[in-house]
């Protein structure tokens, strides 16, 4: 059985007083977020009893023994007899933390802990946080690999790009378990059920849609190949330096692999050239896009401006020009949030043992995400709420039933 991870404060939370929850002194005002975040955000819980000898006996030695020499014997049984099947390691190296940037790996673990218990919270999936003191590839993937037997999957979180791509690329070579690295797939599933469902409110599909991508880092990266996947009619993706086309002479190996697949419109210059009549705009960079280049758009064209926690674009402004606006923001609606994607994901591929997570299974993450809103889409509503309880289900069970359907799934 699944041990429970649990925060250990669930019903003794400390609201304290000035200078209760500061870091580093009496003097310092109080803060809910260190409030919060003191002793950490969760602990281990048993899901069996030790009352007396007897239950020792048999959740320690010598039953336990017995249990080790079946899976000795028939090591797929791990999976019914140990917690591997139901527990994902949330793995980073903390060179890509939120907003932070490269903030080393003690920094992250703040943001690790959340994670795992937006797992647990939202897909009934349990997470352990783990933060490498490497940022080499070659031993990050080797520390994986090792680690690899206590797990069921591993969540790739906070590494920047482009070592991102190649951690993940050698670890779904080498494991046979789920590799997810959430910056990209996640981002990418929320983007595309986001956008089929405005695209639905709009009476068109996505084949009939150009988009221009801000950012050509993991989500942009990852969210252009998903899209073009799953039939956009074109997409252009710009970097700090324009338009990622053939005719530079400054791309790195993944944006000259961009430019071969993207930009069918053959668009060059700058972004806001891009964006000039296209249908959708999505940030995934930082930044301001001017306002000119918002107005220059075609008519009911979608602006999903993804920076947190600054917008691409002020949602004042983008509903100006755009029949659909979308943010990262929880207080504006429409957030693209991957929490809507990966609790399910990850319990969907657990729930069947899938060796790994496919692009079939991704797509229908993302059908089934957009037709959670079924007959209430309207153009404030184009995306589920993490809160609304049917998403988790849906997800689980579409991307199960993928799995299932593409030979992945082992049960």
């Amino acid at each position: 059985m699944a041990a429970e991870i649990v925060n250990p404060r669930s019903d003794s939370r400390t609201h304290g007083t000035a200078g209760a929850a500061g870091p580093s002194g009496a003097d310092e005002p109080f803060d809910p977020a260190f409030a919060l975040h003191r002793g950490g955000k969760m602990a281990v819980q048993a899901t069996v009893p030790i009352r007396d000898k007897d239950d020792l006996s048999l959740a320690y030695t010598p039953g336990v023994a017995k249990v080790c020499s079946a899976i000795a014997e028939q090591p797929e049984l791990v999976h019914d007899y140990t917690w591997k099947s139901q527990v994902v390691a949330v793995v980073t190296d903390g060179t890509a933390v939120l907003g932070l940037g490269d903030i080393g790996p003690e920094a992250s673990l703040p943001v690790m802990e959340g994670k795992a218990i937006l797992f647990k919270q939202f897909g009934g999936v349990d997470a352990v946080p783990i933060a490498l003191a490497t940022t080499d590839a070659d031993e990050i993937v080797e520390t994986v690999v090792r680690l690899a037997p206590s797990f069921g999957g591993v969540n790739l979180e906070d590494i920047s790009a482009p070592r991102c791509f190649e951690i993940e690329r050698k670890l779904q070579e080498r494991l046979d378990i789920p590799v997810f690295h959430d910056d990209q797939h996640g981002t990418a599933v929320v983007t595309l059920a986001a956008l089929r469902n405005a695209a639905k409110l709009s009476g068109r599909t996505l084949g009939d849609l150009r988009a221009v991508i801000s950012g050509a880092g993991a989500a942009g990266v990852a969210i252009a190949k998903f899209l073009l996947e799953a039939g956009i009619g074109d997409v252009a993706v710009a970097d700090r330096k324009g338009v990622v086309s053939g005719d530079r002479d400054d791309l790195t190996e993944v944006k000259r692999e961009l430019a071969e697949i993207t930009n069918r419109a053959g668009i060059t210059g700058s972004l806001e050239t891009a964006l000039a009549g296209a249908d959708v705009f999505i940030g995934v960079s930082g930044g301001t896009v001017p306002e000119p280049a918002v107005a220059s758009m075609a008519p009911g064209a979608f602006v999903f401006a993804m920076a947190n926690p600054n917008p691409e674009v002020h949602p004042d402004v983008a509903h100006k020009y755009a029949a659909v606006v979308a943010t990262g923001r929880s207080d504006y609606p429409n957030q693209i949030n991957n929490v809507l994607a990966f609790p399910g994901i990850f319990a969907g591929a657990l729930q069947v043992r899938a060796s790994r997570i496919t692009e079939g299974m991704k797509i229908a993450a993302a059908n089934a995400l957009a037709d959670v809103v079924g007959d209430e889409l309207a153009a404030h509503y184009v995306i589920p709420s993490p809160f609304d309880e049917r998403v988790a289900p849906a997800v689980t069970a579409a991307v199960a039933a993928a799995a299932r359907a593409e030979g992945v799934a082992r049960r």
